[in-house]
Order: structure tokens, then C-alpha cells, then sequence
């Protein structure tokens, strides 16, 4: 049966954390996560073994960018431990291709980075972007099923501490529920945060903030803002896009988006 424990979390976002395992707060989110893999671990998703993947794809002292997520794909074959990524075998023109993703590969090719190859995003993890859930775990089928076993206190804790110590970080936060951490990140130091509509679904175009406008002629441009941000503050740039995976576009700019 599998165990969790502090122990899951790398060093690194554990010294960063602190005395937050002392508190009632980890207690009480170690025992209600011990407590449902002991009961129905199979139905959890991601599995375990990756609940802190995001963390240790990216650690403290390369964090550049943070995006924000909800919590993991309740379906199943997708959850990573990667917020807003998926296996690179999910075909981009199925169904189980989420439609946030697919609505993050228009917003790249309208700023000219080229459509995302597929859905995976370790590469970004790897470059320095925290791609993190507000929840780490879910059960198959149920959305926000684990939303109240206590992981938000964690992951506030984890924003806060963050922002205080790592200056000039992007925080690219889209829809109201990643833009109520807003109050966490602000007392960093030179911190950008960037805001819009949540872009799965239909709810992209919405509110005075779209993530893609009406007729998908333009993005928010949030990642070449950005890029510019980081290299305005000496720091690399994310290729959101590697070159060598370019997917060369034979259809017009309307087919792309139709």
C-alpha cells in the first residue's frame, strides 16, 4: 500500500515550507491522503509516486515562471502531476485532448511560437516553469474530489513562501480560481503576474480579460510577455516551442483555428 509522507516532497521545497510540518495543516492533510490511498489508492490519480512531480521537475532555485492549475484530469490516462499536461501519446485531434490545452497551442501560434507538437509539458517543467495544481490529487471520474482534504492550505503556503523568497517570477494566472492567490503572491518582491479567462472550454473569451479574443485573432500574450519579462531581468527565455518539433502548418491561419 502506498505511504505518503514529507518525505515524497524534495529537500529543497521542504526547507522552503518550514515549520509548515508542524502544523495542524500537514497533519491534517497527510492523514486524509493516508487515509483514501488506504481505502481505493487505484482510483487516484496521478498515481503517488508523481502527487509532487511538479516540484521535482522544477526545483526552487530555477523557478522562473509559475502557471497555475486547478486540479489534476480526473480522466483517465491523462493526470501527469504536471498542471495542464497530458501524455505525449494523446492524439491532438481526439477528444481526450483537453480543450484548455488546445486553446493554449492557438495562443503560441498567434504569438508566433508554432503549435504545441502534443500535450506534454515536462520540457517546460524542465526549463524552469512550476506548472502547479492547487490540488495535487483526484479521484477518477470526480472533479474536485480532493479539493477539501487539505491540500489548498499546502499549496498557499508553498505560493506564499515562494514569492517572498525568489524575486522577479512570472505568475501566469488564468481563470478566478488561480487569480485568488493573487493576495499571496504580491508581497514578493518585482513580481509579474499576469491575469486572464481560464482558457478551457468557452470560457476563454470570457470576462474583460480574455485568454483568446472573440474570432481568435489574438491571445492574451502571456507568453511572449513573459519571455520579455525574463529577459529584461537576465534570465533565459522559455522555448515554449522547441524548434526541431515545429509542426509545419500547410492549412491558412482560419483552418488552424476553425
Amino acid at each position: 500500500m502506498p505511504s505518503f509522507s514529507k518525505d515524497d516532497i524534495p529537500q529543497d521545497w521542504r526547507k522552503l515550507l518550514g515549520d509548515y510540518f508542524d502544523s495542524p495543516a500537514w497533519s491534517k492533510l497527510e492523514n486524509n491522503i493516508q487515509a483514501v490511498l488506504n481505502s481505493d489508492f487505484e482510483s487516484v490519480r496521478p498515481e503517488p509516486q508523481n502527487f509532487f512531480k511538479a516540484l521535482a521537475l522544477t526545483p526552487v532555485d530555477s523557478v522562473k515562471v509559475v502557471i497555475i492549475g486547478q486540479d489534476p484530469y480526473h480522466s483517465p490516462g491523462l493526470a501527469q502531476g504536471l498542471a495542464f499536461s497530458i501524455p505525449a501519446s494523446i492524439p491532438i485531434n481526439s477528444r481526450e485532448f483537453p480543450s484548455s490545452l488546445r486553446n493554449i497551442s492557438k495562443a503560441l501560434a498567434l504569438e508566433g511560437f508554432g503549435p504545441l507538437p502534443h500535450g506534454d509539458l515536462h520540457d517546460w517543467a524542465n526549463q524552469g516553469a512550476l506548472l502547479l495544481n492547487t490540488a495535487l490529487s483526484v479521484r477518477l471520474g470526480q472533479a474536485g474530489s480532493h479539493t477539501n482534504l487539505g491540500w489548498k492550505t499546502f499549496i498557499d503556503h508553498l505560493i506564499s513562501k515562494l514569492a517572498l523568497k525568489k524575486p522577479s517570477l512570472v505568475w501566469l494566472l488564468w481563470g478566478g480560481h488561480a487569480q485568488s492567490k493573487k493576495d499571496l503572491i504580491e508581497p514578493g518582491q518585482d513580481q509579474l503576474i499576469l491575469t486572464s479567462s481560464h482558457p478551457s472550454g468557452l470560457g476563454v473569451y470570457k470576462t474583460d480579460r480574455p485568454f483568446l479574443e472573440p474570432g481568435t485573432a489574438r491571445s492574451c500574450m502571456h507568453f511572449t510577455k513573459t519571455n520579455d519579462w525574463l529577459q529584461a531581468h537576465g534570465r533565459e527565455p522559455i522555448q515554449w516551442v522547441r524548434s526541431s518539433e515545429k509542426t509545419p502548418i500547410k492549412n491558412s491561419q482560419d483552418d488552424l483555428f476553425s
